[in-house]
């Protein structure tokens, strides 16, 4: 079982000897989600860094204001940390994109080939242009942004898309460098139905 396994490759700090901040917010984490994302604590090992990481997190996944639905923003995450081989992503955030588009199937193929998987013409574009930001971000030109225009986009949301992309490029080689093992809990979420509490 992958719970015998190590959480990180570095020192994973005690949640009582953490500062207050991170604390506080890991244990709100805790009470929503019923476990602490193995993320939080394998971060917490630079509590500044790990500030620093969340807070631009926040910044891209919790704000209210353009175009992308939180489904859309764990699409991207999803196919981006597949191209980026990231185990700890895919597996996180497949889980939270099957709960967020109650698509217990979606987060799988997007994460293998998002041109095969069941989405719109418009999402197509949305992980084609994250994808090309991903793998070949000195090649974007003019024309990549006429394709997200032709489906609604705008520049703003250009700049979103690229900003999550670009953001769990990183996610991902931390996770990547500090073998960071997914949550047992993850592969089942949004699988089977939860159980009544």
């Amino acid at each position: 079982m992958s719970t015998t396994l190590p959480i990180s490759r570095y020192p994973v700090p005690e949640l009582a000897n953490l500062p207050e901040d991170l604390r506080t917010r890991i244990l709100e984490v805790q009470a929503k989600a019923g476990f602490v994302p193995n993320v939080f604590l394998a971060l917490a090992h630079r509590p500044a860094e790990w500030r620093a990481f969340m807070a631009y997190h926040d910044a891209l996944l919790l704000k209210e204001t353009g175009s992308l639905s939180k489904g859309e923003r764990e699409m991207i995450i999803v196919a981006t940390s597949a191209a980026n081989q990231c185990l700890y992503c895919v597996v996180a955030h497949g889980a939270i994109l099957r709960v967020y588009e109650k698509a217990p199937l979606l987060a799988d193929q997007i994460a293998v080939n998002h041109r095969k998987a069941p989405i719109t013409p418009r999402q197509r574009a949305m992980l084609d242009f994250a994808m090309k930001v991903t793998t070949a971000s000195h090649a974007i030109d003019e024309a990549d942004f006429a394709a997200l225009r032709a489906h609604g986009f705008d520049d703003e949301d250009a700049w979103d898309i690229g900003a999550i992309a670009a953001f769990f490029g990183l996610s991902n080689r931390m996770a990547n460098l500090t073998a960071m093992r997914p949550n047992d809990e993850f592969y089942l979420m949004g699988r089977v139905p939860r159980a009544p509490k």
